[in-house]
């Protein structure tokens, strides 16, 4: 039997996870998630992997088999589907996710295959058997992927930790991954972000303990930011309230479908009598009663903006006053870190009182080093793969094994685009076999922007941009009209009449040596216009901004003109 295991995202990275086993000619998709970009990139949305490698061979596809709901693991669906146009599985909370996010991308759920699974669900394709195993993470209905074959399963963990939960939607089925250990685990491929980690420590009580303290000392009303897709500690902070005996109201709620959702499955448990919608401010209503908690909930930089709105009083739903209790439970995310830290700075302002829950109290949602210990103990696998996570915390896990006996040879760090090959039992790897990398979305664009669009942007926003307007005749070969200079972004008013007018002079001076040649070529000229202007810009000003020469014919009619830029 072949098998075949590569990621097109998840390794040597946060995010866009999306691993990739073939058996024989069966191929199984796991997880398909995006990446928040950071600063540097000005405008992207989101990324995605590079998943076009798969639509050569899209009629061998199986299905997406989704292991939880988070972003980072099904958030590129909508954009590959329409393609890749494979069944979905997931469970019914994560299915129900997934669906909402179809239907605000305006994709019709009638075209599309959605299958719901749970951990009790055997699915059959040939020789091939795919099974689902109830973990705990921070969302409901997590679970690790088995891929059951001939010579052995390959079971997939996602994200994962050990700590049990009194609430079914978040436990761990022990039993049944002791059972996958009797029947031979060939590969794991175990989630590595938590390995640094050397111990829980005791997190989600010390965690429960710093936020119960917050609710003891408060005696107004208490503002609580959370992310909306970390389930689980909203459900704590709610849990938390219920016993001060606590009003609560979910700020964010409906534009954050995640919240709603859970709420209407009853995911999140919330007595309806002391759950409650809040009503704009105004000389009559401030919703600030004593008894309040409002969670400010929301994804990445979405909470440490909506903090600063209540500051800066301009929210149509609560203004932050000194009487307040302000408690962050969301640790900044990669691109989020600037935001963080002003809306920080801005609390501090206040007279408010600020609690900040550290960071290692709130990195409970990843297994450590023990729980990666005690997967690997509970499922003897002859081979390990980690994933999710940088390349240092994949290295974490390969000493973790090493630590527990297995050899270098047994652990495989891979990156995006490396072949793992089991072939009849015995693995070995192939380095850069996939082409891989990012896909950037801007709005609803996919695929269209590459690193020339990105470095534009980043030179509009540190250098500006400088537009020539000319029209010229192409047949007698003259500038008609005046030449106009728009500049934004560079320049000051001193230097403004100065550099336009040397521009114009150069604008000029280049056509005339153009209108020499026999017949106009609008994109030589144009090039010739913008590489002086640009020698010009930098020699006097040190600035390279973009520069875009537009050169209009005067020849055709105004209907027909021909705009060259």
């Amino acid at each position: 039997m072949k098998i075949h295991v590569y990621a097109l995202g998840g390794l040597g990275e946060n995010g866009k996870n999306m691993y990739i086993v073939e058996v024989d000619e069966a191929i199984f998709i796991l997880d398909a998630g995006i990446k928040y970009p950071t600063s540097e990139l000005y405008g992207i949305d989101e990324i995605i992997p590079d998943y076009r490698v798969l639509t050569n061979k899209k009629d061998k596809i199986k299905g997406f088999f989704m292991s939880h709901a988070h972003e980072d693991h099904i958030g590129s669906l909508t954009h590959m589907i329409r393609e890749l146009r494979a069944p979905i599985f997931a469970t019914a909370f994560t299915m129900e996710i997934i669906k909402d996010n179809f239907k605000e991308k305006k994709l019709n759920l009638a075209n599309f295959e959605f299958n719901v699974i749970d951990d009790s669900s055997l699915l059959t394709f040939g020789d091939v058997k795919v099974s689902f195993v109830k973990t705990t993470h921070s969302i409901p209905e997590s679970v690790a992927i088995v891929i059951e074959t001939k010579d052995g399963a390959i079971l997939y963990t996602s994200d994962f930790t050990l700590n049990q939960s009194s609430d079914k939607n978040y436990q761990t089925d022990f039993t049944k991954l002791t059972k996958l250990a009797e029947n031979k685990v060939t590969l794991l491929m175990v989630e590595s972000l938590g390995s640094i980690l050397a111990t829980d420590g005791g997190r989600e009580e010390k965690l429960t303990n710093e936020i119960t303290k917050v609710f003891q000392r408060a005696t107004d009303r208490i503002i609580v930011s959370l992310f909306s897709s970390d389930l689980q500690k909203i459900q704590k902070v709610i849990n938390i309230a219920l016993k001060f005996d606590k009003r609560i109201a979910i700020i964010g709620r409906k534009a954050q479908k995640i919240v709603d959702i859970a709420i209407d499955k009853h995911y999140l448990v919330v007595p309806k009598n002391r759950l409650i919608n809040l009503k704009f401010i105004d000389d009559k209503n401030k919703n600030d009663d004593p008894d309040l908690v409002c969670l400010v909930t929301g994804d990445r930089h979405e909470p440490f903006y909506m903090l600063q709105r209540m500051v800066n009083k301009s929210d149509r739903l609560i203004h932050i006053n000194n009487d307040d209790t302000i408690l962050v439970v969301t640790s900044p995310i990669p691109g989020t870190e600037k935001m963080a830290a002003k809306t920080l700075d801005t609390l501090y302002r206040t007279e408010a009182k600020i609690n900040v829950i550290e960071k290692d109290y709130l990195t409970i949602n990843h297994a450590t080093k023990d729980e990666v210990k005690m997967m690997i103990s509970l499922t003897n696998p002859h081979y390990i793969m980690p994933v999710i996570g940088d390349y240092r915390m994949q290295f974490e896990v390969r000493e973790i094994a090493k630590e527990m006996g297995y050899s270098k040879e047994n652990v495989f760090l891979l990156d995006n685009g490396d072949l793992l090959k089991i072939i009849n039992g015995k693995a070995t790897m192939q380095k850069h076999r996939f082409r891989h990398g990012d896909i950037l979305i801007d709005g609803s664009d996919v695929g269209n922007l590459n690193d020339i669009v990105i470095h534009d942007r980043e030179m509009l926003s540190q250098d500006g941009v400088l537009i020539i307007i000319g029209h010229i005749n192409p047949r007698t070969k003259e500038i008609k009209g005046e030449i106009e200079v728009i500049t934004k972004g560079f320049l000051t008013s001193s230097d403004l009449d100065e550099v336009k007018k040397e521009v114009i002079v150069i604008y000029q001076n280049e056509c005339f040596n153009h209108f020499k040649n026999r017949f106009i070529n609008w994109n030589d000229l144009k090039l010739n216009i913008r590489d002086e202007v640009n020698k010009y810009l930098y020699q006097t000003l040190r600035k390279r901004p973009v520069t875009v020469p537009v050169l209009i014919s005067t020849e055709q009619s105004e209907t027909d003109r021909n705009i060259q830029t």
